[in-house]
């Protein structure tokens, strides 16, 4: 099926890891001119050879999103995407007890209020010419909330409670916002996760292996970044018009076992 996405001019956030990767690379591959927008020069540069493989239809930008000025610099430079896809953040694991409020305010700077900021100022811009298309990767944290993942449960739960509410105003001006919550994904960030806990509960972050029990996984593993990409890119798609203010679940089910 053709999703009609030629040429539309794209901007992925977080996307040169994981997977903001993976969906710039499905955007290429339909035909869509992708930005990929990162904080480590060396890490685009990375993402930007692995793409190019696929199409040259891709630039980087290098910003700190976690930065409101790098946030308008970058809506500056360039606002007449046709898709913005938010994935940048990096909440860390942890009990209420576990972070300091420093830690609470960086996590959230990046992907709590990046993720708004970036809907405030490419909504506006969609909303005055009827087209467009905002995709905020959330995190099941938010709905599946746990004691040990407290940070990103309050982060991740306000921005499914924002993309439902944005949702519904942009609809009305021709601006489809959607969200997708993955769970678990084969990643760096899940990996760093695991980490993370495994220092916490064990004093050695090596053991993140063990913290990995593909016996109680749906389908017996963790999901694909391609899955998640494939997802968001065929809901882009024109072909898929009255989509908005939902924010989809792709969990395998688990919360239900």
């Amino acid at each position: 099926m053709d999703l009609n996405l030629k040429n539309k001019k794209v901007l992925i956030t977080g996307g040169s890891r994981g997977i903001g990767l993976a969906t710039a690379k499905i955007f290429l591959e339909e035909g869509a001119t992708v930005t990929i927008v990162g904080r480590s020069e060396t890490n685009l540069e990375k993402a930007r050879t692995q793409l190019e493989a696929v199409s040259h239809s891709v630039s980087t930008v290098s910003a700190d999103l976690s930065c409101e000025e790098q946030r308008e610099a970058l809506y500056a430079s360039c606002n007449d995407f046709d898709i913005v896809v938010n994935n940048a953040g990096a909440i860390p694991s942890g009990g209420i007890q576990d972070l300091s409020m420093d830690e609470w305010r960086k996590a959230w700077d990046l992907k709590v209020f990046g993720y708004i900021h970036l809907c405030k100022l490419f909504s506006a811009e969609m909303m005055a010419r009827k087209s467009g298309v905002i995709v905020n990767i959330i995190g099941i944290g938010g709905r599946h909330t746990t004691p040990s993942y407290i940070c990103g449960a309050g982060g991740n739960a306000a921005l499914i409670a924002f993309t439902q509410a944005l949702g519904a105003e942009t609809a009305k001006n021709g601006v489809r916002t959607y969200g997708i919550n993955p769970s678990a994904t084969a990643t760096d960030r899940t990996i760093e996760l695991l980490k993370q806990r495994a220092k916490r509960e064990t004093g050695n972050e090596e053991n993140w292996k063990n913290f990995i029990n593909t016996e109680t996984l749906p389908f017996g593993r963790l999901q694909n970044p391609e899955e998640i990409a494939n997802m968001a890119v065929m809901l882009c798609s024109d072909k898929v018009q009255y989509l908005s203010g939902t924010v989809i679940d792709s969990t395998g089910g688990f919360q239900w076992s």
